[in-house]
């Protein structure tokens, strides 16, 4: 794989006879396979990209069926085909994937990389598309039924890192893998315990955290509660919300009819019912308040047991306020105070996995004008589904990632 700015990992496949090379990112985090269309003719980005021509492949089968994918950063539309994919050795025959022929989002035209090979499950294929990896496995083309991930975070070395089909290669991790057991197929997802600041538990996940490995998202995603107090202990500047600091929570949560609180998580429910019987008050703002209202009892239920003063916790809300993240938004942070920020750290498996300043601050550009952005961004996934965490490439690349699917589990160990 290549690594570009340890934001993008991407490698070379072939599609079709011969072999059309494309550059593609792995992803852990979608099941379709994508290239762009030689039939892409009012997409801007495709004029930048390699285009798949299927009058030039032996090996073509024609499908037709129309096909939209919507991902975090944008989203893509076009038909299906079939033809033969090479992914290192192995060629995969009869691969359905979709021949984009609109790429609407700037993101595409900016990006290193052609297309996107999915290596979710198929339940959340569109089109219920067979997965290149399931064929993989039905072609018996790998031994074991089993990928892995090593990304690299040198980005000054030659090598970005490495996927491996069919096994795991012993040079890149140190120790034995922890695992723990897929709990709902679609991503790679599984059950994770309390979030940690600088050894100290957050609570937020006493009542369990659902987390998926998806080495299609470059930072490490999770609850805006959490991401902030972690915003907040790194120093990150992220958007002031005035909202919040009007939020007295004490006079919010008195009214808790806004929501139902469960004393480790508030879910919001029932807003509409109150909207109804409240129609002077428009149900946007029961919402806002109900989350800043989660968002404070969350923070002083962690400042309470650390046995803080009434005036330390008010001032502490308050400095979080300040500290709340712009949703799917990138807070900034002072590049000369790395040594001074706390580490954060991830309980798996019933084993604690930290992550150190280095590893979860991306640093942009060199030397002085070098920049240096939070790892942490928030998004907020609601129950049952959630709360969710995304551990992407900041996670990835300290932790080798084996995908177990013959045992449908998840393994991580420390990267070498």
């Amino acid at each position: 794989l290549k690594n570009y700015m340890d934001a993008q990992y991407f490698g070379e496949i072939g599609v079709g006879t011969p072999p059309q090379k494309f550059t593609v990112i792995f992803d852990t985090g979608s099941s379709n396979l994508w290239v762009p269309s030689s039939k892409c003719y009012f997409s801007v980005p495709c004029f930048f990209h390699k285009k798949y021509k299927s009058s030039q492949s032996s090996t073509y089968e024609k499908n037709g069926k129309s096909a939209a994918i919507h991902y975090g950063t944008g989203a893509i539309s076009g038909f299906f085909s079939e033809d033969n994919v090479k992914v290192g050795d192995l060629v995969v025959k009869n691969q359905v994937f979709i021949e984009a022929t609109r790429e609407p989002s700037v993101t595409f035209l900016v990006a290193k990389f052609d297309g996107i090979l999915g290596l979710g499950f198929r339940e959340i294929a569109v089109g219920n598309a067979v997965p290149v990896w399931y064929n993989m496995v039905k072609q018996g083309l790998v031994k074991e039924p089993v990928f892995s991930f090593w990304l690299n975070r040198n980005k000054k070395e030659e090598k970005g890192g490495e996927i491996v089909f069919g096994g795991v290669d012993p040079n890149h991790f140190k120790g034995k893998h922890t695992y723990v057991p897929v709990t709902r197929k679609g991503y790679w997802q599984f059950d994770m315990g309390d979030v940690l600041i600088n050894g100290e538990p957050t609570g937020y996940c006493e009542g369990g955290c659902s987390a998926i490995a998806d080495s299609g998202t470059s930072l490490l995603a999770g609850p805006t509660t959490v991401i902030t107090m972690i915003n907040h202990a790194i120093g990150a500047a992220g958007v002031v919300s005035q909202q919040c600091k009007a939020a007295n929570p004490k006079k919010i949560c008195s009214q808790v009819g806004l929501c139902t609180f469960d004393g480790t998580r508030g879910v919001s429910m029932g807003i509409e019912s109150v909207a109804e019987e409240n129609a002077g008050k428009s149900a946007g703002l029961h919402d806002a308040m109900c989350s800043a209202c989660e968002m404070a009892v969350v923070w002083m239920q962690n400042q309470l047991r650390q046995n803080q003063t009434q005036d330390r916790i008010l001032n502490y809300v308050n400095e979080l306020c300040e500290r709340l993240p712009s949703p799917m938004g990138q807070s900034s942070v002072d590049c000369g105070k790395l040594s001074g920020m706390p580490s954060v750290s991830f309980t798996i498996g019933g084993k604690t996995f930290d992550l150190a300043p280095e590893e979860y601050i991306l640093k942009v550009g060199e030397g002085a004008a070098a920049q240096c952005i939070s790892g942490f961004t928030a998004l907020d996934v609601p129950p049952p589904r959630g709360p969710l965490w995304i551990l992407g490439d900041v996670f990835m690349g300290r932790y080798h990632t084996v995908f177990d699917y013959g045992k449908l589990r998840v393994g991580f160990a420390e990267a070498a």
